[in-house]
C-alpha cells in the first residue's frame, strides 16, 4: 500500500459517532503489538517516545532521533502510522518545512501539531499558528502525500484556563486552523461533556479527545460526535508499572 493510500486511509477512520480509538504507542515493538492485535492505525505519544530513550517531553529529544523511531515503526507495520510532531522542533517556517519533509519520508500519514510555545507558557496566536499548519500542508504537498494535520490546541492543558470561557475561542482557532490545512483538530484537557459536544458541533474538523480523569466515557464521546479518541502516555505508563510489579514479584 503507498503512502498516499494509507493516508487516505487513516482519514476516513475518523468518522462522528465512531471514533478512531488510539491507544498510542512508542516504538516499533509496541506498534507491532497493537498492529497484531487488530488495530487499524497506530498513533505516538510524545511523552512516551522521549521517556522509553531517556528524554523529557517538550522535544527534548532530537528531531533527527524521533525521526529515526518514527521510521523503525512505519516500516514495522501495514497500517497507517501517525507521529506526535510536538511543536515541529522549530519556530522556523523553513527548519519546520525540512523537518515536516523529513518525517514525511518515513512513510509517515499523519501528524500531531500543538500551537503551544514549546517550552513557554504561552500559545501562538491564532494568525501565527494557521500560518505554521500552512507551512506544513504545503510541504506534505510538495511530497504529493495528504497528511492528516491534527491541530492540536493547548488551551484546557496547562494554561489554568477556565474551560467555558476559552471554549468560544477553541472554536475560532479550529475554524482558522482547517482554513490553514488541517485535518482535525485535537483538545486535550477538556474534560467537560456539554463543551465538548459544543466544539464537535462547531469545529468544521473531526475532534480528538484525550482520555484522562473525568472525561466522558468513550460511548459517550461517540454519541456527542467525537471522531478521534486517544490515550496519550497512558498505555506507557501502564506498562511501566506492570514491569515494576512482575519485578517486584520476583522480591
Amino acid at each position: 500500500m503507498s503512502q498516499q493510500d494509507r493516508a487516505a486511509r487513516f482519514a476516513g477512520l475518523h468518522v462522528q459517532g465512531a471514533p478512531l480509538v488510539l491507544y498510542n504507542i512508542w516504538d516499533a515493538g509496541s506498534a507491532t503489538t497493537l498492529a497484531k492485535a487488530g488495530a487499524p492505525a497506530v498513533a505516538t505519544s510524545s511523552w512516551s517516545v522521549s521517556e522509553a530513550q531517556g528524554y523529557r517531553d517538550g522535544e527534548g529529544i532530537p528531531v533527527d532521533f524521533l525521526t529515526q523511531i518514527v521510521g523503525r515503526i512505519v516500516d514495522s507495520v501495514e497500517v497507517p502510522v501517525s507521529a506526535d510532531f510536538e511543536g515541529g522542533y522549530t519556530e522556523d517556517d523553513g527548519r519546520l518545512a525540512e523537518n515536516t519533509l523529513r518525517l514525511l519520508d518515513t512513510g509517515v500519514v499523519g501528524i500531531n501539531f500543538e500551537d503551544r510555545v514549546v517550552q513557554g507558557a504561552r500559545l501562538y496566536p491564532i494568525d501565527r499558528q494557521a500560518s505554521r499548519i500552512a507551512v506544513i500542508r504545503q510541504a506534505a504537498d510538495q511530497r504529493g502525500v495528504p497528511l492528516f494535520i491534527n491541530a492540536r490546541t493547548d488551551l484546557f492543558l496547562g494554561q489554568g484556563n477556565d474551560p467555558e470561557s476559552v471554549t468560544d475561542e477553541a472554536i475560532d482557532r479550529a475554524k482558522a486552523y482547517a482554513d490553514a490545512g488541517a485535518s482535525g483538530f485535537f483538545i486535550p484537557g477538556l474534560q467537560e461533556k456539554s463543551l465538548i459536544a459544543r466544539i464537535s458541533e462547531g469545529a468544521p474538523l473531526p475532534v480528538n479527545v484525550m482520555v484522562m480523569d473525568g472525561v466522558p466515557s468513550n460511548a459517550q464521546l461517540a454519541e456527542i460526535g467525537v471522531a478521534r479518541i486517544s490515550y496519550g502516555n497512558a498505555p506507557y505508563v501502564d506498562v511501566l508499572r506492570s514491569l515494576e510489579h512482575g519485578f517486584l514479584k520476583l522480591h
